[in-house]
């Protein structure tokens, strides 16, 4: 086949904006150049690659193998992009992250600090809920993923770097926040809000009731930790959440964090990406600034003050 990198480059971009047009405009080139481009490379391929259904276009089988390859082509380019400006002693390029809903509250001040030690790279970041980070992780979209339940079924290079216990709550008024340490059946009859069936939290919750033989009675089931915390706060139930979900002084919250023997549940926060995938400088970069980080928060001293 005779294809050139030009030609999968707007196939990329067909494929990720689902439109001729729209694809035209990320490109900065006209309509009937993306046109010309996907037509060479549907005769080069020799299979349909995407068929269109209203105003949107959708890859067929051939077209999906094609932007799979096309995006491994793509970034091993980046990838070698980044390596010669590190050589040139710049670090430069773009880095592309995805990360379960509840990350979104320690990540995006870990991408912050990155950006002001390393200005000249482009930062993209996702946060969807549990099952959206595995879907985007599936098709390769990123360079790093970060969550706390990683799929099973996916060979995959897992980097562990905080604790994130999930916790047992309630309101603060509730009679049993007062007490010292609660048991299954101090909270057998208690409405239970918890998160909804694609999240890492509600997965972890559900293990761990399997596991230890609790069943909760849910009375509602939400889609964000700041709605769970109104809803607990306002006395409707209790629920379970990550300790990061929480100010640092929860009381301010109207929330109690429970004392109870199966609580919290432990889990870990991990950096994800595919086995067999060759990390960019800089995503090794981030992982590394992410280990500093959480050094930091443990040592009480700024990330920079840290020795590798």
């Amino acid at each position: 086949m005779n294809i050139t990198f030009r030609q999968l480059q707007v196939f990329l971009a067909v494929a990720r904006h689902q439109s001729i047009t729209a694809a035209a405009e990320a490109c900065h080139v006209t309509q009937p150049t993306v046109s010309m481009q996907m037509k060479e490379l549907t005769d080069a391929v020799g299979l349909p690659l995407y068929e269109q259904i209203g105003k949107r276009l959708y890859l067929t089988a051939a077209g999906e193998a094609v932007a799979e390859t096309a995006r491994v082509m793509a970034d091993e380019w980046a990838n070698l992009q980044q390596v010669i400006d590190g050589m040139k002693g710049h670090r430069t390029g773009r880095l592309r992250v995805a990360i379960a809903s509840t990350a979104k509250y320690f990540v995006p001040r870990m991408l912050a600090d990155f950006s002001k030690a390393f200005p000249e790279v482009d930062i993209s970041l996702e946060v969807q809920n549990r099952d959206g980070v595995v879907q985007r992780l599936r098709q390769n979209a990123d360079d790093l993923y970060v969550m706390s339940m990683p799929p099973d079924d996916i060979a995959l290079e897992q980097h562990a770097f905080l604790d994130n216990p999930l916790v047992l709550i309630s309101s603060l008024s509730h009679p049993l926040a007062k007490k010292r340490k609660l048991t299954y059946a101090d909270i057998a009859d208690e409405p239970f809000v918890l998160r909804e069936p694609g999240s890492g939290t509600r997965r972890a919750c559900n293990a761990h009731f399997e596991r230890t033989r609790f069943r909760p009675k849910v009375r509602m089931e939400v889609g964000s930790n700041e709605a769970i915390k109104q809803v607990v706060a306002g006395g409707l139930g209790l629920s379970v959440i990550s300790i990061h979900a929480l100010a640092p002084v929860h009381q301010e919250e109207g929330l109690a964090v429970l004392r109870h023997e199966h609580f919290p549940i432990q889990s870990t926060w991990s950096a994800i990406y595919p086995r067999g995938k060759r990390l960019s400088p800089v995503a090794v970069e981030f992982m590394e600034h992410m280990d500093r980080s959480v050094r930091a928060l443990r040592s009480g001293k700024p990330a920079g003050q840290q020795k590798d």
